[in-house]
């Protein structure tokens, strides 16, 4: 009779588990991050050995929405298949231990700030309260650096305050701090799902800035700094989740400098169809769909799809002029939950004239376990969490030397214009570029449609005011600063660009207002002090010479209080007040200008004139 084979030995924890748990779940399962329970012990782990090879089974653990071989992935936590018969096996088997001697060490993370001691923390003004139950909030931090002078920053570290509570969060910039009229009051932020900023200037978001639990946070490749300017505001937008009690969030963002400015620049473009979605209650398998075709060579480094509750299977592939398929990533079963931005191992080439494809299916049937609504109801675009969105979020590198973001953008507006004839955002940033390029006449066209849209958006009536005023329209230019002012009264865009058109129309009084106004906010804004300066010198001009002479006198104390180190100014201000018989004030002022400037031979003569008349 024949011998019979010895039973296969079992996986056991040190030499087959510990090394999958520790690369795969460890960064989020250890003590103060946002898994549940730790799994970087033995014992940890054996309690839950059942848990962890049913959710693994089933795929759901640990989160990795991307199916494998439809884009390379770098980070990529999906477990083989070979994996998860191990520790399906180690289960069964009751969990052995095996021997540690076996085994890797525990991994031993780094405490704080993952990238070391940041250059500048910006913590949130005030905490935000996360009810105890309830549906999930989305909520909007603003953080202001406190910078003197323009920073490049290689790094950028997000902090969330609360790991139980912050799913994930999203960092924009907001270059005209535009969003700061969406709080009720100053620090407290306010609510919303997703953000569009418009900037005054040309300036396309360019990095992905993505915060989500057991994600580490990396330097920008060299020469892809990002630039922070004064002034500028960051805007965290962050998913929270009710845990079963009140939750306080607050929290910081840890930035990191270099000295080494940017020689690459690369952008984020979108594909989005969110104007086709009206989803009926029911519809299992509702498609969307987006292609836009690529005006340059570039480099596709990132991948950010994005959909809701009722998305279902998320596609994107490219097609290269020669006809050839490829895959950039394929999601059968989207899950909102752990959303996350995936970045290539190893840069995507997409050669001018390739067609970028989103292909998105919804599910808004009863069958669909995450339908926040039972029974189902219909749903259609928007921004709240129980509307639904098709976004699919592109990093590009063009390859063209220059700044050909320029002509990305221009060819991602009117792709958008095709889709949503009246839309805001594609009048408005078409608008600016054609003003870069001194196209006044279509520009002004784009513009004015980019206002019908949007009545009371300070950046497109901002645009507007600035076109009319290029083209010698002074009139219809004050107006749309004026409705700005209207909707935003300190907008400082707006004042500095009402004082200036106000003093090219002869307005000087209303023009000076207007800047003292700027001034009062920006009080170290050096070409409005200018401005301001050059406008009250030709008012206390007039004033003189027309014999006004106590108006005169304002007016030149006003231009000594703007630089009172300005021995001309102080010089001026005693001729004033000498010709109003006030020569004691004119002896302090010519004093004044003398101590400046000694060899101001002006103020030496009109000083000993002035002691003269006093009888000194």
């Amino acid at each position: 009779m024949a011998a019979l084979l010895p039973a296969a030995t079992p996986p056991t924890f040190h030499k087959d588990i510990a090394p999958i748990l520790y690369h795969n779940c460890a960064p989020c399962h250890r003590p103060g991050e946002a898994g549940p329970f730790s799994l970087l012990s033995y014992d940890d782990a054996k309690k839950r050995a059942a848990q962890i090879a049913a959710v693994t089974r089933k795929r759901y653990m640990p989160p990795w929405l991307p199916l494998h071989g439809f884009g390379d992935f770098a980070g990529e936590t999906r477990l083989s298949d070979q994996q998860i018969e191990m520790i399906g096996q180690w289960a069964t088997a009751g969990a052995p231990e095996g021997s540690a001697a076996d085994g890797p060490r525990p991994p031993v993370f780094t405490a704080g700030w993952q990238l070391g001691p940041p250059d500048l923390v910006i913590t949130a003004d005030k905490p935000f309260t996360v009810p105890a139950d309830g549906p999930d909030v989305f909520w909007n931090f603003i953080l202001s650096p406190d910078l003197r002078d323009v920073k490049q920053v290689r790094a950028i570290e997000i902090r969330p305050g609360n790991s139980r509570s912050v799913h994930h969060a999203n960092l924009l910039i907001d270059r005209d701090r535009t969003q700061r009229s969406r709080e009720k009051a100053r620090g407290e932020g306010f609510a919303g799902m997703d953000l569009t900023i418009a900037s005054n200037t040309f300036d396309p978001d360019s990095h992905f800035l993505f915060w989500k639990p057991g994600g580490a946070p990396s330097e920008e490749p060299p020469g892809m700094a990002l630039s922070l300017e004064p002034k500028n505001d960051l805007v965290l937008n962050v998913h929270l989740r009710p845990t079963g009690k009140p939750e306080l969030v607050q929290p910081s963002v840890g930035l990191y400098f270099t000295d080494q400015p940017a020689t690459k620049f690369p952008m984020l473009i979108q594909l989005e169809h969110d104007g086709a979605l009206d989803i009926p209650a029911g519809d299992a398998r509702f498609a969307v769909a987006d292609d836009f075709t690529m005006p340059l060579d570039a480099d596709l480094m990132a991948i950010y799809p994005h959909a809701h509750y009722l998305g279902k299977q998320l596609e994107a592939f490219a097609t290269l002029p020669d006809g050839t398929k490829r895959w950039l990533i394929r999601i059968e079963d989207w899950d909102l939950n752990w959303q996350a931005v995936y970045h290539y191992r190893e840069p995507v080439f997409l050669p001018k004239g390739t067609v970028v494809s989103m292909r998105y299916l919804y599910d808004n049937s009863a069958a669909n376990p995450r339908n926040p609504n039972s029974p189902p109801k219909r749903v259609r675009g928007g921004n709240q969490s129980s509307d639904e969105m098709s976004h699919l979020w592109l990093q590009v590198l063009p390859r063209a030397g220059g700044d050909k973001r320029l002509v990305f953008q221009e060819s991602l507006m009117r792709h958008r214009l095709e889709k949503y004839p009246a839309d805001f955002l594609a009048h408005y940033n078409l608008g600016a570029l054609e003003l870069m390029r001194n196209e006044r006449d279509s520009a002004i066209a784009h513009l004015e449609a980019a206002v019908r849209a949007e009545p009371r958006e300070p950046a497109g009536l901002n645009a507007l005011g600035a076109a009319y005023q290029l083209d010698g329209r002074g009139k219809a230019a004050i107006e749309q600063f004026r409705r700005v002012l209207q909707i935003r009264p300190d907008d400082p865009m707006a004042l500095y660009n009402l004082g200036t058109t106000l003093a090219d129309t002869g307005s000087l009084e209303e023009a000076a207002a207007a800047f003292r106004r700027f001034l009062a906010t920006s009080p170290d804004d050096g070409p409005a002090g200018q401005h301001l300066g050059d406008i009250l010198s030709e008012l206390g001009n007039a004033a003189a010479e027309e014999g006004r002479l106590e108006a005169a006198a304002q007016y030149c104390r006003e231009l000594v209080k703007l630089d009172p180190n300005d021995a001309d100014r102080r010089n001026n201000l005693g001729v004033i007040l000498a010709r109003s018989g006030n020569f004691t004030g004119a002896v302090e002022q010519f004093e004044a200008a003398l101590k400046i400037s000694p060899a101001h031979e002006a103020a030496r003569r009109n000083l000993d004139a002035a002691r003269k008349r006093l009888g000194r």
